[in-house]
């Protein structure tokens, strides 16, 4: 049988002391990114495995983050919980998933019986632990919600995005720009509402009534078609994201409007198949990665974060120009 590999055989392997192998294996921020880069290689090329239950008693981390989510049906949250199960690979934490059901306080209850060393909350389910007593057993991290002194917060500059989206289709000549919002009840929905309202407003324009959906390309057809029965489109259209966007370019097609001849059309997130739609879709991309990146960091580093003055953070959004806008008409 195969000897199995030890802590002293990475170290040797990797170039470092055995104290070093064991920080990166308990998850201590005070180890570099190079060389955490090169211990992580090293374990992998040793076959070096951690042995959890051990490190649990020696620790009192249980190495499992849990993730709190109230569906997986939408682009934005499955690749949020990607990146955040990968940024938790990388420090040798798994995730333990629950979707939030009907109630906050039995997902949590569910995670603390698996013992988890801390809770991600992703995106609508931050609207709900914003209003929820937190239990104070836990550490919190929290994507997209309000500022909140009991959690660490990361957030997409949703508005600053929005505000970008509509800045360049009145860049474009366009008088004006409609915006088909997600739910009223999202807190992302809302900051790119309020971009695209401050973008607007800026520009000396009044900004309609929203048609609201629901995050899905069904609900995105059905929004495009109400503004287009009240003859409300107009030639520029922003919508809060790409799936719902994809069901707006379907409803345009439909009613005999070529995009971006009649009207440019923008989305937000940039799905990996947003390139791909006909035509491709101009819209923002969320950064996930880094999203990820960051909430397991502060959320792992716990204090050291806070500390640090890095209780909240908000990272950049960046508009990605394609072929689903152009220029006014008759500019």
């Amino acid at each position: 049988m195969a000897k199995r590999a030890s802590m002293a055989d990475v170290a040797a392997r990797a170039g470092v002391s055995a104290q070093t192998v064991s920080r990166v294996v308990n998850g201590s921020p005070r180890v570099d990114p190079a060389t955490r880069a090169r211990v992580e290689a090293a374990m992998v090329d040793s076959g070096y495995r951690v042995h959890r239950a051990a490190r649990a008693l020696r620790t009192g981390r249980s190495g499992t983050l849990g993730a709190i989510v109230s569906t997986l049906a939408t682009a934005g949250n499955s690749l949020l919980l990607e990146a955040v199960t990968e940024a938790a690979a990388r420090r040798g934490y798994d995730i333990a998933l629950v979707t939030i059901g009907d109630s906050l306080a039995r997902a949590l209850d569910r995670l603390r019986d698996q013992g988890v060393d801390g809770v991600i909350v992703v995106n609508e389910a931050s609207t709900l632990a914003h209003a929820a007593e937190l239990p104070a057993d836990l550490r919190f991290a929290v994507v997209d919600s309000p500022p909140d002194d009991r959690y660490v917060g990361v957030e997409t500059d949703h508005a600053g995005g929005a505000r970008a989206a509509t800045e360049h289709l009145l860049a474009l000549g366009h008088r004006t720009v409609v915006h088909i919002a997600g739910p009223a009840s999202s807190y992302a929905a809302s900051e790119r509402e309020r971009g695209w309202r401050e973008a607007l407003s800026g520009a000396g324009r009044a900004a309609g009534d929203v048609v609201r959906g629901a995050w899905t390309s069904a609900s995105g057809f059905d929004a495009a078609r109400a503004l287009l029965e009240a003859g409300a489109v107009g030639s520029a259209v922003f919508v809060a994201n790409d799936q719902m966007a994809l069901g707006a370019l379907r409803a345009l097609a439909e009613h005999g409007l070529r995009v971006p001849e009649d009207v440019s059309v923008v989305g937000f997130d940039d799905v990996a198949d947003a390139a791909n739609y006909r035509p491709a879709l101009t819209t923002v991309r969320q950064h996930f990665d880094r999203l990820g990146e960051t909430a397991v960091a502060m959320l792992i580093d716990g204090e050291v974060g806070a500390a640090a003055g890095r209780s909240r953070v908000v990272v950049p959004a960046t508009l990605v120009e394609r072929a689903s806008t152009a220029a006014f008409p008759s500019a």
